[in-house]
């Protein structure tokens, strides 16, 4: 192993300190969450396209641990492979070579939470 965390294991350590967080900043928490749940709620759009969106954005963005997130919300809503794939080919155009390497870590996410 190369001493890389995995995104399940990336996931559960930011969730920890998130936790921590709700202990001493519990209004900017409670706030976060609201903005979540808005910006997740079914509307026009579902869930799962919603959270396309958000990965695409996370890609572009290149933050691994909201591409863990992300991936992991996807994969229990039951992406598949093909819309994983064409949300990472925008995201791809919208934010270049950089984007296409952390498009690869959202495969590599989709493989851990998918299985």
């Amino acid at each position: 192993m190369s001493g890389i965390p995995t995104f399940k294991e990336a996931v559960a350590d930011v969730s920890a300190h998130m936790r921590q967080l709700r202990t001493t900043q519990p209004d900017l928490m409670t706030a976060f969450g609201l903005l979540a749940a808005a910006g997740t709620r079914e509307g026009a759009l579902n869930k799962k396209t919603r959270e396309l969106v958000a990965l695409g954005i996370a890609v572009a963005c290149r933050c691994d641990d909201c591409i863990g997130f992300h991936v992991q919300t996807l994969a229990r809503l039951g992406i598949t492979r093909a819309e994983l794939e064409d949300v990472l080919g925008t995201a791809v155009y919208m934010g270049g070579g950089p984007s296409m390497m952390y498009a690869t870590h959202a495969m590599a996410a989709f493989d851990e939470f998918s299985s």
